[in-house]
């Protein structure tokens, strides 16, 4: 029997929705074990290794929240070493991996069709979510090869970053929504995402000017221009939701990437113009080294998960060399 395991946040801003209309609707399906992961406040890391144990060859993933969740259950079905299928469900404030596999609707039917949570098999003909009516054809889900990028911090692993990762300020705007205030602001339902727009403006103009987000660094040889405050590696189709990639998650080697003087707000106008209206400016590239020319402290976000380090000499970008079989609702 297939087993569909569900990966969800009880502490996340749309947990109520999440557990109205997936956790209690999943056991309506007949002919598939069902199991829960819940993840809890022990840190990404943690939750990482801990659900990596409980994933099991032939499961279907899915990740029913934000970003931080999908991100939590890609590395951990990359660090299992299973042959699984993945999904991820959108009940986050910017969902870029879900809307990068095609999921932009909410609960499970998108626009009238039935979620394509595996291969058919996994639906009982008796019994499913919102089967559609018999004249209508059940659509056959679209598995591919996802080709996340991998960062090592002076050599050591440190993530799998499925959509985009970010170095300097971007990065360092992230803890903001860990405030408790802030959190029970954005606890607004599909608007979540605006009133976190808002956070990060306020947070930007506060505090562009007070530090240097990125210390001087030469990337893949070529020193940079002083001032640089960003370094973003985009593989999904969007960053934070407005801002548009492409494709690259389905190549196995290249990616886009840019550097950026975001404190200024004329150059961080611009940018954010041409990301929202063609795209994420950059170049494409195989892989990127960023050497710092003296031991930096620097803050790295993947999907809106964040770390600071210290005494950084070099930090790389790659594609990895596993890759997830994703589920596409296309």
């Amino acid at each position: 029997m297939q087993r569909l395991l569900v990966v969800y946040n009880p502490n996340s801003s749309q947990y109520v929705h999440v557990k109205a209309e997936v956790l209690a609707r999943v056991n309506e399906l007949a002919g598939t074990m069902v199991g829960k992961f819940a993840i809890s406040k022990i840190g990404f890391d943690a939750n990482v290794k801990k659900l990596a144990r409980v994933i099991c060859d032939g499961d279907v993933v899915m990740a029913a929240g934000g970003d931080a969740t999908a991100a939590i259950t890609a590395n951990a079905i990359l660090h299992s070493d299973k042959k699984v299928e993945f999904m991820v469900l959108p009940y986050g404030n910017f969902n870029d991996l879900a809307r990068t596999l095609g999921y932009s609707g909410r609960g499970l039917s998108v626009s009238g069709r039935v979620l394509p949570l595996s291969s058919p098999k996994i639906f009982s003909e008796e019994k499913s979510f919102g089967d559609p009516p018999s004249s209508v054809a059940r659509p056959k889900p679209i598995s591919r090869s996802f080709y996340p990028l991998e960062i090592y911090v002076d050599g050591e692993f440190w993530r799998y970053a499925t959509c985009y990762v970010t170095i300097g300020m971007t990065a360092e705007a992230v803890p903001i929504f860990d405030d408790p205030k802030i959190r029970k602001k954005m606890q607004e339902g599909h608007k979540s995402s605006w009133r976190s727009y808002l956070q990060l403006v306020k947070w930007y103009f506060k505090n562009r000017r007070k530090k240097e987000f990125l210390p001087r660094f030469s990337l893949n040889g070529v020193l940079q221009k002083k001032g640089m405050s960003d370094y973003a590696a985009v593989n999904g189709k969007s960053m934070s939701r407005v801002m548009k990639g492409g494709e690259d998650y389905l190549k196995k080697k290249e990616f886009r990437s840019m550097t950026e003087k975001t404190v200024s707000f004329l150059r961080l106008f611009v940018l954010m113009a041409k990301s929202i209206l063609v795209r994420v400016p950059g170049h494409e590239t195989n892989g990127d080294v960023l050497e710092f020319v003296e031991p930096a402290t620097v803050s790295l976000q993947a999907e809106g998960e964040y770390q600071t380090f210290e005494n950084v000499k070099k930090i790389e970008v790659r594609k990895g060399k596993k890759c997830l079989k994703v589920i596409e609702n296309r």
